[in-house]
């Protein structure tokens, strides 16, 4: 494709500009979509984001939206304890829990903690106020380093990574499968960042697990995760007789993905 400027979005020299091709009309959809948004996340079908959420936290950073579901008593602090029943609460089971607990607080406290102290937080507390210092390489690039969305970015990933993305004649699915997620959690590893490559397959797998449907992801679902809406979604359908109907929840509340399979919970 070739812009009326002259200007190729795809050259010979590097079939990767090809096979990995860019959503060209994202500004037809959402206003201006290469500036950051601080506090909402739009995409192409819903271009004012998460409305009733982003007006509620319209104070937060769309990061900070992500993870204010952790931080259960709105201290702007998040214990080990607050992910541990964060977990819990999305139906995922004692062993699961513990150990996302554990690998969460043992990475992602002393950036967050920087901003406030120079010392590292004896209890492994994560800060919401500097939660962008918990940025890491090899990510999406959908958050910039502030915490803001980007737009064009989250659109990128559905057209470069989904089978039968076809820019020209506007084919662009919007669910992925765990092949093609894989795919994008492996094009986008840098160089040299093996903590990146670990924290990036780790987030997405479990996204993975939490919102999958007959396989796949959905691009809304994946959205609503970024901007941390989804979280209480799921938290109150767990609480309802029907449960959560997506994802593999390993059985935390009886559910084993949508089937109620254990009178009891784990």
């Amino acid at each position: 494709m070739v812009l009326r400027s002259g200007h190729a979005l795809a050259v010979p020299l590097a079939p990767v500009t090809a096979t990995r091709p860019c959503r060209p009309d994202t500004d037809v959809h959402v206003e201006r979509p290469y500036l950051p948004r601080a506090s909402v996340a739009p995409s192409a079908e819903h271009p004012d984001g998460s409305l009733q959420h982003a007006t509620k936290y319209k104070n937060y950073s769309v990061m900070q939206q992500h993870c204010v579901y952790w931080d259960g008593d709105d201290d702007g602090v998040i214990w080990p304890r607050d992910t541990w029943k964060g977990f819990r609460n999305l139906g995922f089971n004692l062993l699961f829990s513990f150990w996302a607990t554990i690998v969460i607080h043992s990475t992602l406290s002393l950036p967050t903690r920087l901003g406030v102290s120079y010392l590292p937080d004896p209890f492994f507390r994560i800060y919401l106020e500097t939660i962008h210092a918990d940025k890491h390489g090899s990510d999406s690039g959908v958050f910039d380093t502030e915490g803001r969305f980007i737009p064009a970015r989250f659109e990128d990933m559905w057209t470069k990574y989904t089978a039968g993305t076809d820019t020209r004649r506007g084919s662009l699915p919007t669910t992925m499968t765990l092949s093609e997620l894989w795919d994008f959690i492996h094009g986008n590893r840098l160089a040299m960042d093996p903590f990146g490559w670990m924290a990036s397959f780790l987030e997405w797998i479990t996204t993975f697990l939490l919102v999958q449907k007959n396989g796949e992801v959905d691009k809304e679902d994946v959205r609503k995760v970024l901007d941390g809406s989804l979280f209480f979604e799921i938290r109150n359908a767990r609480k309802s007789r029907e449960g959560w109907n997506q994802g593999f929840g390993f059985g935390g509340d009886g559910f084993v993905g949508g089937e109620k399979m254990l009178p009891f919970g784990l």
